[in-house]
């Protein structure tokens, strides 16, 4: 389309020159001039052949942020370069940062991503523009493959950034006292060495999809202006969604109903244990996994706990409420049992509720000065626990609802090869009960798999990729498996898998429990595993048969000589159990095998096991 000087507010030279430059710009170029155009406006800013080229050379947000803009203008010009850093221990920000930088890469723009372990810090330098996506673990700590960046920022090495414009991404979950404390961490430091947000922080909670898709969108107009910021965010999500169940439809959002075929309990008479295996079936799913992925399992609260709430509350179970936040609607039994949940307290959550309380003892119980407190309360006690202690509420069951996290679903190590057991899939879990402030209490989805779930029954699946946990490329590699409990469970998938592949390659097994006769899971497998080959060697390790008590850690030490032959055979070590604990108890003894192995200082041994981790021969699945 050509402009005319009769029909449009320019002079013939201008006419002229919009006529020469228009059919030569891009879709994202037009786009950009669009936001930068928009943004000019708003500022009152004018553009003179003495200030044009240094300005039109700065990519400045669009008119919805007219704020950004002015900082954006008075900044030097920024390159259309990004550099996306994840760090991520189960996979879901590895996923969320290449959707979004498929997209980007779509609005013309060049894209670097990188797992944070494989980045070499010293590059910051030269970035521009920097998305961090990153998820919180344990109690606050980064994941494994962010340790490295996250030292190097908090270091006297690292430098100043005042060059830099960054956004970041935090996932947590806010039953946690540090939620998203990683992100907080990376997101403070960068601005202390200069750094100028792009976009807000987004903090993240376990159901993050909304949170996502607006961080998204505020990224992508600050970063051009695009007025289709909106719609791109949400594809990105959609395809991070998707990559979870590889080619299937089945995916977090839209659970596969699998057919429990077998449910076991593992641990022998007289134990004080008891440990599920369950078998389901992904007939008609088209659902495919790997070893090393995790299946993500749909619970229910306990029928019991849901009456006594609906009681408490004085409410009708037969009311009708919101299933969720896209409206649909159900009965309050249906909600309490199988949508929200009602095992844990938060700290969002009494802060909402206090909103819907005249109870003065909860309002207290959240000021500034009692957070001591609050923290103690909240251990131990779940949604009957708020409603007892701080009665007599009076608000309908509708709006009570809605300040319900929604009910996520519980991740497990899956233990079982695709390819040994075609359209199978095998999880592990172990029943948690215990008494707390004098109730007893259960865990959500281990109960309801030990006590209500029977073969013929249905639970609501899907499968959670996990691409830091994975079996070597070549099957003819040596690795080394360090699980003690339930921890062994992705280990059974990785011997399966072997034993298919026809792998050559050593096979090592650490296990450990509380006795040899009555706890001992799996132990038909490995017998028959060791005698078929697929196992070399098991090293088990059981704490209560013997007056001293006697963990995994204790049986590496035992063979420190002969696991850094396995080292330096070039082995690649994997540890799968409870992080708290038994991970830094395992991480320490690698270390000291090292050390006194290799004859290396404890700085020089720590550094050797860091480079395991970044060559990804030393992986954890720990929880």
């Amino acid at each position: 389309m050509q402009l005319h000087v009769t029909n449009s507010p320019f002079n013939e030279e201008q006419v002229e020159l919009l006529n020469r430059l228009l059919p030569s710009l891009t879709q994202t170029q037009q786009i950009w001039l669009g936001g930068y155009i928009s943004a000019i406006t708003l500022q009152g800013i004018s553009v003179n052949s003495t200030t044009a080229p240094a300005v039109l050379a700065t990519p400045v947000p669009g008119a919805a942020n007219a704020s950004s803009a002015s900082a954006a203008i008075a900044q030097p010009s920024f390159s259309r370069d990004i550099t996306i850093l994840f760090g991520s221990q189960t996979g879901n920000c590895q996923r969320l940062a290449s959707s979004l930088s498929g997209k980007l890469k779509e609005q013309g723009f060049e894209v670097i991503v990188s797992a944070m372990n494989s980045f070499k810090p010293n590059t910051l330098k030269k970035v521009e523009n920097l998305l961090i996506l990153v998820s919180t673990h344990g109690e606050g700590e980064p994941p494994d493959n962010a340790r490295s960046l996250h030292e190097f920022l908090y270091s006297k090495r690292a430098p100043q950034l005042n060059h830099l414009r960054y956004s970041v991404l935090a996932l947590g979950d806010t039953s946690y006292e540090y939620f998203c404390q990683t992100g907080k961490d990376f997101d403070q430091k960068l601005e202390e060495l200069g750094g100028q947000r792009l976009s807000p922080r987004a903090d993240c909670d376990l159901d993050y999809d909304e949170p996502v898709a607006d961080w998204m969108e505020q990224v992508i107009s600050a970063l051009n202006g695009a007025q289709s910021a909106p719609a791109i965010a949400e594809e990105a999500v959609l395809a991070a969604e998707h990559a979870e169940s590889l080619q299937s439809e089945y995916s977090r959002n839209h659970p596969f109903q699998a057919e429990v075929l077998e449910n076991l309990n593992l641990n022998g008479r007289g134990s004080d244990r008891e440990t599920r295996h369950l078998e389901l079936s992904l007939a008609g799913s088209n659902m495919t996994f790997e070893p090393g992925d995790s299946l993500g399992v749909y619970p229910e609260n306990h029928p019991r706990l849901v009456e006594e709430i609906i009681t408490a509350m004085g409410w009708n179970t037969g009311e009708a409420v919101p299933l969720n936040k896209k409206g649909e609607e159900g009965t309050l039994h249906e909600a309490l049992l199988r949508h929200y949940e009602i095992t844990v307290l938060t700290k969002p959550l009494l802060e909402q509720a206090a909103k819907l309380s005249a109870a003065p003892a909860l309002h207290e119980l959240l000021l500034p000065d009692r957070s001591k407190q609050l923290k103690e309360y909240i251990q131990g006690r779940d949604l009957l626990d708020l409603i007892q202690d701080f009665a007599p509420w009076d608000v309908p069951a509708r709006s009570f609802v809605t300040i319900l996290r929604k009910l996520p679903a519980r991740l497990y190590s899956i233990a079982s090869s695709y390819n040994a057991n075609p359209e199978e899939v095998h999880f592990t879990v172990r029943a948690v009960r215990y008494e707390s402030h004098g109730r007893e209490r259960y865990g959500v989805c281990s109960v309801h798999c030990a006590e209500r779930v029977q073969p013929g029954d249905t639970l609501p699946i899907y499968i959670q990729n996990n691409p830091n946990f994975k079996l070597p490329a070549n099957p003819d590699v040596p690795v080394i498996m360090i699980g003690p409990g339930t921890g062994v469970a992705p280990f059974r998938s990785f011997l399966e898998e072997r034993e298919e592949q026809g792998a050559e390659g050593k096979t090592w097994l650490f296990y450990g429990d509380r006795h040899f006769v009555t706890d001992f899971l799996y132990q038909t497998d490995w017998q028959r595993m060791l005698k078929d080959g697929v196992l070399n060697k098991l090293d088990v390790a059981f704490s209560r048969d013997t007056e001293e008590k006697v963990y995994v850690q204790h049986r590496i030490l035992e063979h420190s000589q002969e696991l850094y032959a396995w080292l330096q055979e070039g082995a690649h070590i994997y540890v799968c159990g409870d992080e708290k604990h038994m991970a830094h108890d395992v991480h320490s003894a690698l270390i000291t095998v090292i050390q006194e192995e290799g004859g290396l200082s404890p700085e020089a041994a720590a550094a050797y096991l860091d480079n395991l981790q970044q060559e990804q021969r030393y992986q954890r699945d720990v929880y």
